[in-house]
């Protein structure tokens, strides 16, 4: 929660990003700090530099804020003492070349009474700089160095009205634009020159950072929203892995390994994000070793994407280099971050053409790849009908295989536990053999308790259209326990095995499965069949 509040001068429009400044509020601070151009840090002349004072620094220049006013209140309550003032600034000049601020304005003020506010103070006639508000209203907020760089627009919309017009809009990042001149789209680096800048108040000479406009093109290229229309001869880096700095804004932890829906600039994709490097404590700056991130927390982390984006570092462009993560299911933003590169592994790592595609693997076998997603309490029988489903396919001469829960454990996933980190890179694992499957034309059955929604959903995001099919074997609980068939459950109500689901671990039911087995209702042999004609349709 951020409250706004406005208010004007002679030569400048203000609005004034209102946040609490304690501790659990971060994410409320990162929020109002992120679309900032100025901060004012507030320091009382009596207590000096404090951990509060630290960590709204650190958080300002985390999101990039490169104007900074250390407002040394209650002057008044010091009887306007010079040194006093001086020092304090001497202790957070240290801290703030510590952490990389290199420029700050220092100015005495006494809110109550006014000094140094809007006017000049008599009582502190030592101090030579401008007040408050003459600051604000001088400050150079940077544009037209923003418009000196090259051309960044994030193309927001493709504009096709009528088939004799295609033109791509946003608002330009950086640089500027003008028509003939040559560009490149990225992450795709087709190549082009402008042809027109159309606006709603006729068509522009030139466009500049900070102009909502629609391009059109001289030729017809692919172009299409998330895509960054760049200059030819400076065009931006597109990667699928990055290094970044995340501030966990959930109530609920971070689950390296978790896909999350990322959106940065025009862009939304799949991304997930590893295990900290390490946790920054805001208060002292010191690195922490962290697992994961918890709500306020900020740490250093990879992540990759599933597909190649067009980013800039956070620290040369703003639109292109921050970004935001958000639940799949819950469509919460659980953080928000700033990309510093891209790992040097994803640049050397490319696609390789191969001549014999997907289809023509399933036409040899004359089927249609299929994944049966068998998902289900353990005990729920999820293995037995999968056995026999496949039993009946290769009957029919369909080619499959079946990845099973516990033979994958014994290879593949070996090195995983069963915390919710390592069953989120079980499923991951799983779910990125089974598309290799299907790319070789077989229908793939998995029998894996999987259950998150979250992971399950990633899994069918990876299968073409309608080629993922969810499979529920619905169980109650005490009839799961009561069969016990390995003996787990008995093990974990006595405490013998933690994080064991249905029990001290979640399972999430699916809620649009393609196909639910009321194992209660209908024998092994009876669901088998129900799915072979369900598939086979």
């Amino acid at each position: 929660d951020v409250a706004y509040r406005f208010f004007a001068t002679e030569k400048r429009k203000f609005i004034v990003a209102d946040t609490p400044g304690h501790e659990q509020y971060t994410r409320n601070m990162v929020t109002g700090a992120s679309t900032a151009d100025l901060a004012v840090i507030l320091i009382d002349a009596r207590k000096g530099v404090l951990t509060q004072t630290r960590r709204h620094s650190f958080l300002a220049h985390l999101v990039g804020i490169r104007h900074i006013v250390l407002a040394v209140n209650k002057m008044d309550l010091v009887d306007y003492d010079q040194p006093t003032f001086e020092h304090i600034v001497a202790d957070y000049r240290a801290f703030a070349n510590r952490i990389g601020i290199g420029q700050f304005t220092a100015i005495p003020l006494s809110g109550l009474k006014g000094d140094n506010i809007a006017a000049r103070s008599d009582a502190m006639s030592w101090y030579g700089g401008p007040t408050l508000i003459e600051h604000l209203e001088a400050v150079d907020l940077g544009l037209d160095e923003r418009a000196g760089k090259s051309l960044r627009l994030p193309v927001q919309w493709v504009n096709r009205p009528n088939l004799d017009f295609r033109g791509f809009a946003g608002q330009i990042a950086s640089g500027s634009v003008r028509p003939g001149d040559a560009v490149r789209v990225i992450p795709s680096g087709k190549t082009s020159t402008v042809a027109r800048i159309v606006t709603h108040d006729g068509d522009l000479e030139q466009a500049v950072a900070g102009q909502s406009v629609t391009l059109t093109l001289a030729d017809e290229i692919d172009c299409s929203r998330g895509d960054v229309i760049c200059a030819a001869d400076d065009p931006a880096e597109a990667a699928d892995q990055f290094e970044a700095t995340i501030v966990w804004m959930a109530e609920e932890e971070m689950l390296p390994g978790r896909n999350y829906i990322m959106k940065i600039g025009t862009q939304s994709v799949s991304a997930a994000v590893q295990p900290p490097k390490y946790r920054v404590d805001v208060n002292t700056l010191d690195h922490l070793a962290a697992k994961t991130l918890g709500l306020n927390d900020i740490g250093i982390c990879e992540l990759a994407t599933d597909k190649r984006i067009s980013f800039a570092p956070y620290a040369e462009n703003k639109d292109l280099g921050g970004f935001i993560l958000i639940d799949r299911m819950t469509n919460a933003t659980v953080a928000a971050g700033t990309l510093h590169f891209a790992l040097r592994r994803a640049q050397n790592v490319h696609w390789q053409a191969i001549d014999v595609s997907r289809e023509a693997h399933a036409a040899i076998k004359n089927q249609r790849p299929r994944v049966l997603w068998f998902t289900g309490l353990s005990g729920s029988g999820k293995s037995t009908i999968a056995n026999l489903v496949e039993k009946r396919l290769h009957a029919l001469g369909k080619h499959t295989f079946l990845l099973d829960g516990d033979n994958v454990r014994h290879g593949l996933n070996k090195d995983l536990g069963f915390t919710e980190a390592d069953r989120i890179e079980n499923i991951r694992r799983v779910g990125e053999v089974a598309r290799l499957m299907t790319d070789a034309g077989l229908i793939v059955l998995t029998a894996f308790i999987s259950p998150f929604r979250a992971e399950r959903q990633l899994a069918r995001a990876m299968m073409a259209e309608g080629e993922f099919i969810e499979i529920f074997v619905d169980t109650p609980l005490n009839v799961a326990e009561e069969r016990d068939v390995k003996g787990l459950y008995k093990k974990a109500r006595s405490g013998e095995l933690k994080n064991f689901t249905g029990i001290d671990s979640p399972y999430e039911r699916p809620e649009n499965a393609e196909i639910i087995i009321d194992t209660t209702a209908m024998t092994p042999e009876q669901a088998a069949e129900l799915i072979v004609e369900q598939v086979l349709a």
